[in-house]
């Protein structure tokens, strides 16, 4: 039987049992499958499910071949070797030890059939660009980007007939994203990716969307789902107008037949008395009149009631994707004034410079919008850091001007995780009166339910979304922002939400990112790129 995974009636629910799904079929077979749906639907809790992490409340989930699983989140700080992490160190030791003339049984155990494991390795790492990375090196010292190749390279060396991969381009640049999608280009097992890189997943086969309890699949890429939907959502919103013209009509139909109705009854005891009938037959005849009046009306009621049912389900068949839509006078810069200067900004990593010569320079002027490219481990998070204040540089200058910088870091930690969203935006901006606060949340498409959550609680684009409206309404608004690869962990639709908020942004931005649609859709006019220790006015495809 080829690679598959079949899950059949599932159902999960969180500990305090509330349910994410209920009864949840579907089978994914050999091919390459790009897996989407909003944050907080479940995505990563699916894959979870799938290897086996999590157990399901009901159904069964099973898998026929080998599994190799790529979590979102990945050890950045452990003490472990690469060998370690790629799962070969005790494979490797036990080869070091029969060729240095140990045969004890165990080692022959241990190696198995891997005795070309080293070569095998070494070629893994080569191949996704880590030729330079020794596997006795920490993880603590690779950057983000190398962590996610080698977490890549020890799934891949598994040789696995199923695939799972959580968000695999975070952190990646460019190099390292088309060394990835070199790898994945021929694959011939069942492969399911979870990402927001669209450049990914179009060069997938077909896209399952996850939609409460149901994994709807379209074949094609990415760009072929998005037209899909986009004809679906014009069809849907025909529908929507049609049936709520139907229900307009329908309720002006049984406004219109009671009035007759009304009319008939008085004009019919008016003819009674005139003509003088006795009351026994007055009553029968107005008993009658009042029995069709009764079917007319009930007739108009059920056409309403079927109309409203139709346009109930047409407003079901319309997407939800709100975008935020909001207004940043306040963080608003004249033209052409300096927000940051620097001048032989330089630090040590292990006793080594990680820029080359006497240092960079770098002035940022308002309101430009930087985008910050290069290879992982080039420095680019170090040189937000510097322009922050949080890393003091070595012997440079530096000058800031007045007016607040907000760094938003990979992380997303500027947030007390244990207090309410409202309760941080209180902390941010003292003089906002309460009203105001719930209005403005509101724009960021928080709801009363979402109010009442702990930050910790909430998915990553809700976070995102949180930390935005902390940062861009803070007291004294940023007039400089730095984003670290602002994208990762986001779906696709945060996506848009963050491109409205930048948009909105008056300020001057740095923004690391290797997404270049989302580059392309936040007005970038500059472009720089760390290169060999050395900052490079280039263009936006250089980056």
């Amino acid at each position: 039987m080829s690679a598959s995974i079949v899950c059949s009636r599932v159902s999960f629910h969180w500990s305090d049992d509330t349910p994410l799904f209920t009864d949840l079929s579907f089978s994914i077979g050999t091919g390459r499958t790009g897996l989407v749906a909003p944050n907080g639907a479940g995505k990563s809790t699916l894959l979870k499910l799938v290897v086996g992490e999590y157990t399901p409340t009901s159904g069964t989930v099973s898998v026929n071949g080998v599994c190799g699983y790529l979590p979102q989140t990945l050890p950045l700080e452990s003490e472990l070797t690469v060998a370690e992490a790629l799962g070969v160190a005790p494979v490797l030791a036990a080869l070091t030890a029969v060729e240095s003339g140990d045969v004890d049984e165990k080692h022959f155990t241990t190696i198995g059939n891997d005795w070309d494991i080293e070569e095998r390795t070494r070629a893994e790492l080569d191949r996704l660009g880590l030729d330079g990375i020794t596997l006795d090196r920490p993880l603590h010292t690779l950057s983000g980007g190398q962590v996610v190749s080698v977490g890549l390279a020890a799934q891949l060396l598994k040789r696995p007939d199923v695939l799972l991969l959580d968000e695999p381009t975070n952190n990646l640049d460019l190099d390292a994203r088309h060394r990835l999608y070199d790898a994945l280009e021929n694959w011939n097992g069942c492969l399911v990716v979870v990402s927001h890189d669209r450049e990914l997943l179009d060069r997938l086969d077909r896209i399952a969307e996850l939609d409460g309890d149901e994994l709807r699949f379209f074949g094609g890429n990415f760009t072929a789902y998005e037209n899909t939907v986009r004809a679906e959502q014009e069809v849907a919103e025909r529908n929507l107008r049609q049936a709520e013209l139907e229900v307009k009509r329908e309720k002006r139909d049984m406004q219109l037949a009671r009035e007759r109705a009304a009319r008939r009854t008085s004009n019919a005891a008016r003819n009674i008395r005139d003509a003088g009938i006795p009351k026994i037959v007055a009553g029968a005849m107005k008993r009658r009149a009042q029995e069709s009046a009764g079917k007319a009306d009930d007739i108009h009621s059920a056409r309403v009631r079927q109309a409203q049912e139709r346009l109930d389900e047409a407003g079901r068949a319309l997407r939800d994707e709100q975008r935020i839509v909001v207004d940043l006078p306040e963080t608003a810069v004249p033209s052409g004034r300096t927000l940051f200067e620097g001048r032989r900004l330089q630090v040590h990593h292990d006793g080594r410079a990680l820029f080359a010569g006497d240092g960079l320079t770098l002035d940022v002027r308002g309101p430009e919008r930087i985008a910050l490219t290069g290879a992982n481990g080039s420095g680019k998070s170090t040189l937000l850091r510097l322009i922050s204040g949080e890393l003091r540089p070595e012997g440079s200058l530096t000058r800031v001007a007045d007016g607040r910088v907000a760094y938003l870091s990979q992380r997303l930690d500027l947030l007390d995780l244990h207090r309410t969203v409202g309760d941080n935006l209180a902390d941010a901006a003292p003089t906002m009166s309460r009203t105001r606060r719930m209005h403005l949340l509101a724009q960021y498409l928080f709801t009363e339910n979402h109010l009442k959550l702990p930050v910790a609680e909430l998915s990553g684009g809700e976070r995102l979304r949180a930390t935005l409206a902390c940062v861009l309404h803070a007291e004294p608004a940023p007039q400089l922002l730095l984003l670290d690869e602002p994208t990762n962990n986001l779906d696709l639709v945060s996506v848009g939400q963050l491109e409205s908020a930048l948009n909105a942004y008056r300020g001057a931005f740095v923004v690391v990112s290797h997404d270049q649609r989302f580059l392309a859709e936040i007005g970038i006019d500059r472009w720089l790129r760390l290169s060999d220790g050395r900052l490079l006015e280039t263009g936006p495809l250089d980056g």
